[in-house]
């Protein structure tokens, strides 16, 4: 799958609005903001498929994989 950028900008914005309205505990907000845009990142990045070509004796050919 192709990365999409609107995706990864829904995700974060997504993390952003969760927390912007806890006022009582900062530090935990901010833990808890920096959990889900690690799990966005993580989860867009992951989303990727990487297609490359190889040499081989019998011939070049094309791989296709995906992000561990």
């Amino acid at each position: 799958m192709a990365l999409v950028k609107t995706t990864l900008k829904t995700m974060i914005l997504a993390a952003f609005t969760s927390q912007i309205t806890k006022k009582e505990n900062p530090a935990a907000a901010l833990d808890d903001l920096s959990d889900k845009l690690a799990t966005a990142i993580d989860a867009y990045i992951r989303s990727g498929t990487v297609t490359g070509t190889c040499a081989t004796p019998a011939g070049a050919g094309t791989i296709t994989g995906i992000v561990i």
